[in-house]
C-alpha cells in the first residue's frame, strides 16, 4: 500500500484529491494538509512515500524542497515552478535518487492535446495558444499553456516568420514564450480548458480540451502516485508516465 499525503487538501483540488486517494485502490491516505499544518514533520512522523502538492504558487517550491529533502516523492500539480527550480529540484532528486512528477495538467486528455500538438507543429510553424481558467487562478499563463509552447518548440521543423506587427494597446497579442504567442482569460464559470491553433495555406487546426469538472484531474493524480514509485528521477510532464 502507497502511502499518500495530500497538501493543500482544503482547496478545490486538494478536497477532490482527498477523496480519490481514498477511494483508489492501492493508495492509502496518511494525512490531508494545510498551510498551517508542518509538512516536513508530517511525512517523518507518517511514512509518506508521495506527497501531492496542490498549494499555492509562492509555497510550491519550499514545499518540493520539504518532500525531496524527507524522502518522500513529489507528485507536483501547482503551478509557477521556475525554470530554473525545477532544474534544482531534479537535481536534489537524481542525486538522492528520488522519482516525481511535476505535472502542468493532470488531465489525460490536455497532456493528450499537448502531445498531438507538438505533432502538428512539424507541420505548422504559425500558432497560438489560449487558455481560459476560472477567475480565482492567481498566475497566468497557466503551467499547461508554458508546457504546452515548449513541446511545440521542440516539435517544430521550421521556425515561425518574424511578424511587423505593431500593438497600439500593450499586451494585445499576449505573452510570447518559445516564439508561441499565448492569451490566458480568466473569467467565472470556467474550470480549465486550452485551444491551440494552427494555421496554415488555407486551413486552420484546432486541437482543445476542455475540463468541465475537476474530477477529471483525478485519475492522473492516483495514477502518478503509483508510477513515481518506480522513478529515480523528477519529471516535467504527466507525459512521461504515459510513456
Amino acid at each position: 500500500m502507497i502511502k499518500v499525503i495530500i497538501n493543500g487538501a482544503k482547496g478545490r483540488m486538494g478536497s477532490e484529491a482527498v477523496n480519490a486517494v481514498e477511494q483508489e485502490a492501492g493508495l492509502s491516505l496518511v494525512a490531508a494538509l494545510t498551510k498551517n499544518d508542518d509538512l516536513t514533520a508530517t511525512i517523518q512522523d507518517t511514512g509518506a512515500d508521495v506527497v501531492v502538492d496542490l498549494t499555492i504558487p509562492t509555497a510550491v517550491f519550499d514545499n518540493a524542497m520539504a518532500i525531496l529533502n524527507t524522502g518522500a516523492r513529489p507528485v507536483i500539480g501547482t503551478s509557477g515552478l521556475q525554470p530554473q527550480q525545477i532544474e534544482e529540484l531534479q537535481a536534489i532528486a537524481q542525486q538522492n535518487q528520488i522519482g516525481g512528477v511535476i505535472a502542468p495538467n493532470f488531465s489525460i486528455g490536455a497532456v493528450l492535446m499537448m502531445k498531438f500538438a507538438k505533432e502538428a507543429a512539424r507541420f505548422y510553424p504559425d500558432v497560438e495558444i489560449i487558455e481560459l481558467h476560472h477567475d480565482k487562478k492567481v498566475d497566468a499563463p497557466s503551467g499547461t499553456a508554458l508546457k504546452t509552447a515548449q513541446m511545440i518548440d521542440a516539435g517544430f521543423n521550421e521556425r515561425p516568420k518574424a511578424k511587423q506587427e505593431t500593438e497600439t494597446l500593450a499586451g494585445a497579442r499576449g505573452a510570447n514564450h518559445q516564439d508561441v504567442h499565448i492569451h490566458s482569460i480568466r473569467l467565472p464559470g470556467l474550470v480549465a480548458h486550452q485551444e491551440v491553433l494552427f494555421g496554415g495555406l488555407g486551413e486552420t487546426l484546432s486541437i482543445r480540451s476542455d475540463c468541465i469538472n475537476r474530477s477529471a484531474f483525478m485519475p492522473g493524480i492516483c495514477f502518478s502516485c503509483k508510477k513515481v514509485m518506480a522513478l529515480k528521477e523528477l519529471v516535467y510532464g504527466l507525459e512521461h508516465l504515459l510513456d
